[in-house]
């Protein structure tokens, strides 16, 4: 094989491979932020939050406590357990100096007598070129509560509504 074809495989094939990279990556990172919310990792969920998100909840503090809070009143309606999943990130995007893309997430909320499973969305956002990435859940998320957020988003990355949970009985 020539030199100049080994250089017209080479381009092909990296812009791919950095994308396959950066996914799994993506994957990783958003699991662990899913794990941390599911067990009551506090502090590693608040350092994967988009650091945005963590300032307009009022700090880190303020954060943890509505965490806290949240958690408290689902288990005040039954809930007794978290668990859950990420699947592979959707296509990238960029916002900016941004990087964003959707990181589909299946949640479930075990009771006593059954357990729910809604299907949610994290949005993954680089600010480095896909070197790390932080995580906000933008499932139920109000349009003008993103665009604060991210005054550049990529208005071609679209987000699906969560859907209702569906409650299956053990």
């Amino acid at each position: 094989m020539g030199l100049s074809r080994l250089y017209i495989l080479i381009l092909l094939i990296a812009p791919s491979a950095t994308v396959a990279q950066n996914a799994a990556l993506v994957k990783k990172q958003a699991q662990r932020y899913a794990t941390a919310s599911f067990n009551g990792d506090y502090k590693t969920v608040i350092d994967l939050t988009y650091h945005k998100l963590v300032t307009l909840s009022g700090g880190r503090e303020e954060m943890q406590k509505l965490i806290t809070e949240r958690i408290e009143s689902l288990q005040k309606q039954g809930i007794i357990k978290f668990d859950g999943s990420v699947d592979a990130p959707g296509k990238f995007y960029k916002a900016g100096t941004h990087i964003h893309c959707l990181v589909p997430e299946t949640v479930i909320l075990k009771m006593f007598n059954g357990h729910y499973i809604s299907r949610t969305y994290l949005l993954a956002i680089s600010t480095d070129q896909g070197k790390s990435w932080s995580f906000m859940d933008v499932g139920n998320m109000p349009k003008d509560v993103l665009y604060k957020l991210l005054p550049d988003y990529n208005e071609d990355l679209i987000i699906p509504s969560s859907g209702k949970p569906m409650f299956f009985t053990d």
